[in-house]
């Protein structure tokens, strides 16, 4: 395990230590104090080579969530595949934002649109149970990742549909909140580039030539799937803000406002419906 931490060091942004032991752990199926309580057991031949071939993967490039199967988000652990997006810590802050907003005994409607793994849907039933969450991706295999974690978490009171955004909610009653983090990169974007990124799925990245084309649209068609005074939380790049604010104007929002990440960046912009 040493030489694999000294191996996972040369990825950026990385604790290669505990990345390590997180690959062993998985391979062994054992937890991490496992490793702690036995740290001189020798690997089998076999476990050996395969333990090697994940670091190898590891250090290509591939993201370590895909390679375990599973990451932690708002302290719930998620089944996670490459049909999904792994969740990141940024996304923490739009579920922080809705529970702000929604009273502790409070039945509301609540939607999350492009659901991915499930982990904004999960996070909000797992803190307000009284409340029906409505789980929407177009993807039938990552909204198949989600509906798995909500059966293994208890979460009966979330409801997965498929569809495109905001189309699923056709005839049902309008929504109190709707939360969404929509792809939100440019298609030119260099950062599509970097190797972890190159293994996730595209659709939950890119949208459009400036990256605001699935906002715009969850923007316009919002309103039509709020109550009065129902609120709309997006997510977005740290460079967006200005835009995204401009967007939930002309689509009839008010109370429009930006909050910033624990990095100081705009993060998620907000609107209320009159």
């Amino acid at each position: 395990m040493a030489r694999a931490a000294r191996r996972l060091a040369a990825l950026d942004e990385t604790d290669p230590r505990l990345e390590a032991e997180l690959l062993l752990a998985h391979l062994l199926e054992r937890p991490r104090s496992h490793l702690h309580a036995w740290p001189g057991n020798p690997l089998p031949e076999q476990q050996e080579t395969a333990y090697h071939a994940l670091v190898e993967r590891r250090l290509a490039g591939e993201p370590l969530a895909y390679l375990t199967g599973e990451r932690e988000f708002w302290s719930l652990s998620l089944r996670v595949t490459p049909d999904t997006l792994v969740p990141r810590p940024d996304t923490e802050l739009l579920v922080e934002l809705a529970l702000e907003l929604i009273p502790p005994r409070a039945s509301w409607r609540i939607a999350d649109l492009g659901t991915g793994s499930g982990a904004i849907a999960a996070a909000v039933a797992h803190e307000r149970p009284a409340c029906r969450v409505i789980a929407t991706d177009r993807s039938a295999a990552a909204l198949a990742v989600a509906r798995d974690n909500f059966e293994r978490l208890g979460l009966g009171t979330v409801e997965c549909l498929q569809g495109d955004w905001l189309e699923p909610l056709a005839g049902r009653p309008p929504s109190d909140l709707i939360l969404s983090n929509p792809p939100y990169v440019a298609a030119a974007d260099p950062h599509l580039q970097t190797p972890e990124l190159q293994h996730e799925p595209l659709s939950a990245l890119v949208a459009g030539d400036d990256g605001l084309s699935a906002i715009r649209r969850i923007a316009e068609q919002a309103p039509a799937h709020l109550r009065a005074g129902g609120r709309l939380l997006l997510e977005h790049g740290f460079q967006q803000g200005a835009a995204v604010r401009r967007i939930l104007r002309q689509a009839g929002f008010g109370q429009i406002g930006t909050h910033r990440d624990l990095a100081g960046n705009e993060r998620v912009t907000a609107g209320r419906i009159p």
